[in-house]
């Protein structure tokens, strides 16, 4: 068979330098493009959005028509290259899959407009653009002095530190940083967030004047909300907060419901909660709060605020889909510190985060402190919401997944399902897993055709957005 990529041997150091990558990889990846079925093994990878780490299956499906018994269409995996079909990821992580996480934001950008501006498409009424709606920020409290960029320009430290400098986050004094508050405060962020919700309900009451009672019969809270990691490896979270009628964001909120009232409650919520870490061993008794640092502020009111409704979307969907990253942490669970030795380029603030996990999860062992080491000790959610905020990331894929659904169907001239004209389809199949992954040159490849889906689409959104104004991610999904 002749070769589609030949390389003489003594170009291939070169021809690997000139890709970025090294002989190895394109050793591997010349294999894979001059195996039989390379160009399905191509269309797999592209349905899949150009997955970096797909999940293998092997099986068969079999279409019948549910009155006769008759075969209308079947499918088996034998006939795929390696004898398997490759279905994308769906990790949420940027780190891990870019084309799976892009997703992944697309689908959390449009459950969040939609909770602020409304969408029929998704059941959530365009009225909600009148209730009282705020992007507030809750924030880590101060476990030591960090190396900064104050407004004053210089830290503390005497330097004007540049954007990218690597000591910004890290502690000016490592001896005299509270790492050991620092991981369990992050490893009790979900419940600070917890007992947040409760309180904003709570306060919210107060300010009107009535009952908790009374404001489950007049006034709904609704949120989405987001966790991100600073610098210093603190968790902190940003949420959009709304105030509905009983009914949720079809129902209008009561008069006394305004921005005013749920900035307020928001402050006093935030200061309210406490979460106490008991003395155990040598560590002391802990009382865990926010930070002093509560920002609220108000969403496209009448459009006189700077901060819009696309823009708080946007801002929400981005850190959806990361971690730790910012931290330079690494992207997977540690099994031992000696692990730790392995990666020269970890940070050393970041390193005595890990470390002070593992010290620690002795001491506290149902916070699973050494298992989530890896994240500084957060174990909470990126990514959630209140039950009527707006729609669902399962009704978002459940969308997709009919979308292409109906094309398979129209593609292969089958019946609707259900469509009495053409009799109902019954559908059977049988998957087994088979593994997950690329070899090093299916990688490449495959991370370059996620680059050209990407920048096709970044084009067609343009163009879109061009024509008719629409926003950075109304093409998304």
């Amino acid at each position: 068979m002749t070769a589609r990529f030949p390389v003489p041997p003594e170009a291939v150091a070169g021809v690997a330098a000139s890709m970025g990558t090294d002989p190895l990889t394109l050793a591997d990846l010349l294999r894979v493009a001059n195996t039989a079925g390379f160009d399905r093994w191509q269309e797999q990878i592209r349905r899949t959005g150009g997955c970096a780490n797909p999940i293998h299956l092997t099986g068969s499906t079999v279409t019948r028509d549910a009155r006769t018994g008759d075969v209308l269409y079947s499918y088996s995996t034998q006939d795929e290259p390696g004898g398997r079909l490759r279905v994308a990821c769906g990790n949420r992580r940027a780190s891990r899959c870019p084309a799976c996480a892009w997703t992944y934001a697309g689908d959390t950008y449009h459950l969040i407009r939609a909770g602020i501006t409304g969408d029929e498409r998704k059941n959530v009424s365009a009225e909600v653009r009148e209730h009282p709606r705020v992007f507030a920020t809750l924030t880590a409290p101060s476990f030591g002095p960090v190396h900064n960029r104050p407004d004053s320009g210089r830290c503390r430290c005497g330097a004007a530190h540049a954007e990218g400098d690597p000591l910004l986050g890290t502690a000016l004094d490592p001896g005299r940083y509270d790492y050991a508050s620092a991981v369990l405060w992050n490893n009790h962020a979900g419940d600070l967030w917890r007992r947040f919700t409760i309180y904003l309900r709570r306060e919210v009451a107060r300010l009107a004047g009535i009952t908790q009672a009374e404001l489950r019969e007049l006034c709904r809270v609704s949120f989405g909300k987001v966790a991100e990691f600073q610098k210093r490896g603190a968790v902190h979270f940003h949420a959009v907060v709304r105030l509905d009628g009983p009914g949720g964001p079809d129902s209008p909120p009561p008069a006394w419901a305004t921005v005013a009232l749920l900035d307020a409650a928001i402050r006093a919520a935030a200061a309210r909660v406490v979460v106490l870490v008991p003395a155990a061993d040598d560590q002391p008794a802990r009382t865990l709060r926010w930070g002093s640092q509560v920002d609220v502020q108000p969403i496209g009111a009448l459009g006189r605020e700077e901060l819009t409704e696309e823009a708080v979307a946007s801002y929400v969907a981005k850190y959806a889909t990361k971690a730790a990253e910012t931290t330079g942490t690494v992207d997977r669970r540690i099994g031992e510190l000696a692990e730790l030795d392995k990666l020269p380029g970890l940070p050393l603030h970041t390193r005595r985060l890990i470390e002070a996990c593992w010290a620690l999860d002795g001491v506290y062992p149902e916070r699973l402190l050494a298992r989530w080491a890896h994240m500084l000790g957060f174990r909470g959610h990126f990514s959630t919401k209140s039950r009527r905020y707006s729609t669902t990331l399962g009704a978002l894929r459940q969308t997709r997944a009919d979308y292409r659904a109906r094309q398979e169907r129209r593609e292969r001239g089958l019946p609707e399902p259900g469509d009495d004209s053409e009799g109902s389809t019954l559908v059977l199949a049988h998957w087994t897993y088979a593994g997950q992954g690329h070899t090093p040159g299916e990688s490449w490849l495959a991370a370059s055709i996620a680059r050209e889906i990407r920048t096709n689409r970044e084009t067609a959104r343009q163009a879109l957005a061009d024509l008719t104004a629409q926003d950075d991610w109304e093409v998304c999904a």
